[in-house]
């Protein structure tokens, strides 16, 4: 039951989130006062899905560094740097979107991305491998890059940002590859497939909780509400197109260039909007949460062209 549950949820998956962030804004009032639980249950949805992460995927990784590396530097260095460029031109005199739209970009990458690597048949390996080392690396990379970039302009407390994406990302991720070394990779099949449902029911409840926080923002739609919404958008659909593009001209094996392609669009969207919930003003906390809207929709339809696209490769 639990296993045909877990197909249907990831064929819902471009709606889930979507669907979340609305339940948030009309329900803000009874929802708001829950968002104490959203590490934990973050925590959680990090253990499950670390369930599949081996300490060999990271070492073959490493070896074969490239795909590693490319994957890095897109998260890290070149969307992040395009985020605030986009961001200081269209929002000049606001520093807080701009920190908002930064922030959706320089978190780590979705492990959501897994899910759709393994749809499209990629190096499942090389996902976990970047989605591990990129979620071990972040409580560093993540207040190193906020702090140079806007650290003159708005305000934040780089130790509790270091410290919350420790316990909610970090320390779940180890403890669920040492479970998969000490069984031997047993137990994703039989732990791993039953909480993978509530895994993916854990990010509906996340994205639910920390939308009703900054439910003011969202109710009443403006031209600026339009403008951050559409920036958000064309930034992410640069995301995807750029990892498309790298992993195409390095010439890599299509397995690869699908785990790039998944792992270099997508961002832990959810670990990004509890960073902005709890250790920033609201309204930087407005891109992130739009992004929401988007990340998994784009997921499907990058994922539908890029198909087709090898599918005639492959043919000529």
């Amino acid at each position: 039951m639990l296993h045909a549950l877990n197909k249907k949820l990831e064929k819902l998956m471009p709606f889930i989130t979507p669907s979340a962030v609305l339940i948030g804004v009309l329900f803000a009032s009874s929802l708001s006062h829950l968002t104490f639980i959203v590490p934990w249950v973050f925590a959680f949805m990090t253990f499950s899905g670390s369930l599949s992460s081996n300490f060999h995927s990271v070492k073959k990784a490493v070896s074969f560094p490239v795909p590693l590396l490319t994957s890095l530097l897109i998260l890290h260095i070149l969307m992040p740097l395009w985020a605030f460029g986009m961001g200081s031109i269209v929002f000049p005199e606001d520093g807080l979107t701009v920190t908002g739209l930064l922030l959706a970009m320089v978190i780590p990458t979705g492990i959501t991305s897994f899910v759709w690597v393994t749809i499209y048949k990629g190096n499942i390996g090389l996902a976990l491998s970047i989605i591990l080392v990129d979620t071990i690396l972040s409580p560093f990379i993540v207040p190193a890059s906020l702090s140079f970039i806007v650290g003159q302009k708005v305000e934040m407390d780089s130790w509790s940002i270091m410290n919350g994406l420790m316990w909610m990302v970090v320390i779940p991720s180890i403890i669920g590859m040492i479970c998969n070394h000490v069984t031997k990779g047993t137990i994703k099949d039989t732990l791993g497939k039953r909480l993978s449902p509530f895994s993916k029911i854990g990010i509906g409840v996340v994205v639910a909780i920390n939308s009703s926080a900054v439910a003011p923002y969202l109710k009443e739609f403006s031209p600026k509400l339009f403008m951050i919404a559409f920036t958000v958008l064309f930034i992410a659909v640069s995301g995807f197109a750029l990892a498309w593009l790298l992993g195409t001209m390095l010439k890599q094996s299509r397995d690869t260039k699908t785990s790039l392609l998944f792992t270099g669009g997508m961002r832990n969207i959810s670990a990004g909007a509890v960073i902005a919930v709890h250790y920033f003003p609201a309204a930087v906390a407005v891109p992130v949460v739009i992004g929401m809207l988007f990340q998994q929709v784009l997921a499907s339809f990058f994922g539908f062209l890029f198909h087709r696209r090898e599918l005639r490769m492959e043919g000529n």
